[in-house]
């Protein structure tokens, strides 16, 4: 259209009636929208074929709540949790063989996944039960009755997130290793009754206290019903991450950490670690598919 050929402006007043028609029409939107309602060892050859740096020190990143989707008129009791992507196991879980458990320390997987397991259950806070309903983190607790004897309710808030139970002995023998097979066996059994009468399921994996295990720990976890034995290459704690190899989280890296005091910085370190890599927290009894 020739410029000269434009249609003039309407008057003032038309121009003021058309805003106030718009302002109406936003008023009337908006009132809409509120009536919306020590590390470790290696596994065997047989499992390590199966399955198998960290960067200067930094202070932990600040934990951040998490920013919501859309602005809510109204205040909601719970937050509202993305649904969880569900990956089909591209590495299977490898059998007892000759009455011994596999060990896992790290699951070679193509998928962008990462598992969190947490040990031991000596510090109990409601701050720990608020971050993991949070980050909506599923995760393995490996829970020894010497920790969580004075308060075992505490641990099923954690299980009502959808985190699973596991064993790690009774006692929490540092020196575990060293025990004779029966002593071994009773640490495990004890411990299974334990967790099934506590928490109403049989755990299906083991963890040996600080790492340490042998072939007689092995046949021991097999004979107690268990799965496998599962460590680990990565870890948080004292507030950062630790690498046994590499410097970041890689697919299918299983990583430790434990119910300390330092809880939230160990957190915060590992979501900073995790979100860096691209990777997504998965229960690993998931997606091992031992639940």
């Amino acid at each position: 259209m020739n410029m000269n050929q434009m249609p003039p402006l309407p008057s003032l007043p038309a121009r003021r009636n058309i805003l106030t028609v718009l302002g109406a029409s936003m008023a009337a939107g908006l009132c809409a929208c509120t009536n919306v309602t020590p590390p470790a060892a290696k596994a065997d050859a047989a499992s390590a074929t199966a399955f198998s740096e960290p960067p200067p020190p930094t202070s932990p990143m600040p934990l951040q709540a998490a920013t919501p989707a859309t602005v809510r008129f109204t205040p909601s009791p719970t937050p509202t949790k993305k649904a969880r992507k569900h990956y089909v196991p591209d590495v299977g879980l490898p059998p007892v063989e000759n009455g011994l458990a596999p060990v896992i320390t790290r699951i070679l997987t193509k998928h962008p996944i990462v598992f969190l397991t947490i040990d031991d259950g000596g510090t109990k806070t409601a701050e720990m039960v608020a971050l993991m309903a949070e980050y909506d983190y599923p995760v393995s607790i490996f829970l020894a009755r010497a920790f969580i004897q004075d308060n075992p309710g505490f641990f099923t808030q954690f299980a009502a997130q959808g985190s699973l139970i596991e064993n790690h002995t009774i006692s929490h023998n540092l020196n575990m290793v060293q025990l004779n097979y029966a002593q071994q066996l009773a640490e495990i059994t004890t411990m299974q009754t334990y967790v099934k009468d506590q928490y109403g399921r049989l755990p299906t994996l083991f963890r040996p206290p600080g790492g340490a295990y042998s072939n007689l720990m092995r046949k021991a976890v097999a004979d107690a019903g268990l799965k496998a034995i599962i460590t680990w290459e990565a870890k948080a704690n004292a507030g950062q991450m630790d690498y046994q190899v590499g410097n970041s989280l890689r697919p299918g890296d299983i990583v430790l950490m434990h119910f300390r005091p330092e809880f939230a910085a160990d957190l915060s370190a590992f979501r900073q670690a995790q979100l860096a890599a691209g990777l997504e927290v998965v229960l690993l009894e998931d997606f091992l598919g031992v639940e």
